[in-house]
């Protein structure tokens, strides 16, 4: 269940609870604050607080049918364990379908190809071990941006829209009175 799956310069493997305040750090980093800011992918504009926590993070490593996804780059020292987590993302099945979230790139690091060799990992998961025919996941729905990139990577909207939870501070908190998820999917 978490072998180690090489690809160039990228290690795959599934996370472990020893990993979860780094995961945390990690998904933090791309989504908040003054460093997502670095990378495309922040939602300091419209959301502040967290993105995640460690019980939530810890929850979803351990859970059945559930894996937190990890990409690093090798180690280059003689000795060393691991490597570098670069980005990570959390699957799980349901049925036949296959969900996508907790997805993120060192801010510093978007834009190379990391984001989409960690998405083609993960779909291959799904389509493979778990034999799951569709991947979904939801998106704040002003993510135009977020969006689009997603499309390009052959997902669609299935027009059906969650709300916000506003009033739970595990999410964030809302600069705007506007936030709803939209549920996208692709077929494997």
């Amino acid at each position: 269940m978490n072998a180690i799956v090489s690809n160039p310069c990228l290690l795959f493997r599934g996370a472990t609870p020893a990993d979860v305040a780094a995961i945390v750090a990690l998904v933090e980093s791309a989504y908040r604050g003054d460093v997502s800011r670095k990378g495309w992918t922040t939602e300091a504009d419209f959301l502040e607080g967290q993105r995640v926590d460690s019980a939530g993070v810890a929850e979803v490593i351990t859970k059945p049918h559930s894996r937190v996804l990890l990409a690093e780059r090798p180690s280059t020292g003689s000795g060393q364990a691991g490597g570098l987590m670069i980005a990570c993302c959390h699957i799980e099945k349901q049925g036949d379908a296959c969900y996508f979230g907790m997805f993120a790139v060192n801010p510093e690091l978007q834009g190379g190809g990391t984001g989409s060799r960690m998405m083609n990992e993960a779909e291959r998961i799904a389509r493979d071990e778990w034999k799951c025919v569709q991947v979904e996941m939801t998106v704040i729905s002003i993510r135009d941006d977020l969006i689009s990139w997603y499309e390009r990577r052959g997902y669609r909207s299935t027009r059906v829209f969650k709300p916000f939870p506003y009033g739970d501070d595990r999410f964030g908190i809302p600069k705007r009175d506007d936030l709803r998820f939209e549920v996208l999917a692709k077929a494997l």
